[in-house]
């Protein structure tokens, strides 16, 4: 598609068993859109279950030579995006009807570049946890760096941002630390409270591991730059905020 206005990033490694729901779900949004797969050297049979889709238009497959993780297969998809907006979406989750078109009515009417949605925690075969993670309608800086409402599957951002602050350091949550430079930057992002992200719960996920995961969060502040004391007292309001979520 020569002019999308989303193009939707999915970076995949060895997710045959559960990418044909998330590309169904891209397929199912009511706006003029470009799905690019980053394949990170799959070896299962990922390639073959995308074969099917390989002659849309609105389609692109590329595989990376070399493992070089998500962070970076997400920063390769945003270089070859056309789109005014950027979403990403976890090969192994998926999303509402309607999701990016609410997105995209928000941010234009707003002016924000950020948007999330709010999730529901799915089991790994797919059936609800009855968990619902829930998001602000105004997400600010101050708030963010407290705990991360921000989950990537669920973002919609514009590409003239998004391009200018890459996702690095995937020893920690490179993710936060995209959002947390953008909203310091830009001041606001939207959200849209609404369970649009069903997020999949893997048995090797990062919120299956909390002690790894807290460590990785730690490095957040210490990326952004914060002495240790600083990141020791954000560090707790995240710890709070984290037992509150997966209770």
């Amino acid at each position: 598609m020569s002019h999308p206005l989303v193009s939707v990033v999915m970076p995949v490694h060895n997710g045959g068993k559960y990418i044909r729901d998330a590309v169904e779900s891209v397929f199912a949004q009511e706006v003029p859109l470009e799905l690019l797969v980053i394949d990170d050297g799959s070896v299962d049979d990922t390639e073959k279950v995308l074969d099917a889709y390989k002659g849309r238009e609105d389609f692109r497959y590329l595989k990376n030579k070399k493992n070089i993780g998500a962070a970076g297969s997400r920063n390769k998809g945003v270089r070859h995006a056309k789109g005014k907006y950027v979403a990403f979406l976890d090969a192994d989750d998926w999303w509402e009807k309607g999701k990016l078109k609410k997105q995209v009515k928000v941010l234009e009417k707003t002016g924000y570049v950020l948007c999330s949605t709010g999730r529901e925690l799915v089991n790994p075969d797919g059936t609800s946890t009855g968990k619902y993670i829930p998001v602000k309608e105004k997400i600010t800086y101050r708030e963010l760096l407290k705990h991360n409402s921000i989950n990537c599957s669920s973002v919609l951002v514009r590409r003239s941002v998004i391009g200018r602050f890459p996702m690095e350091h995937d020893d920690s949550h490179e993710d936060y630390i995209t959002w947390l430079k953008i909203l310091q930057k830009y001041r606001w992002g939207a959200g849209i409270n609404e369970p649009l992200l069903k997020y999949r719960l893997s048995e090797g996920g990062k919120s299956r591991n909390k002690w790894k995961s807290a460590a990785m969060t730690y490095k957040v502040y210490r990326y952004m730059g914060f002495g240790w004391w600083k990141s020791a007292v954000l560090f707790a309001s995240y710890a709070v905020h984290g037992l509150w979520k997966y209770r």
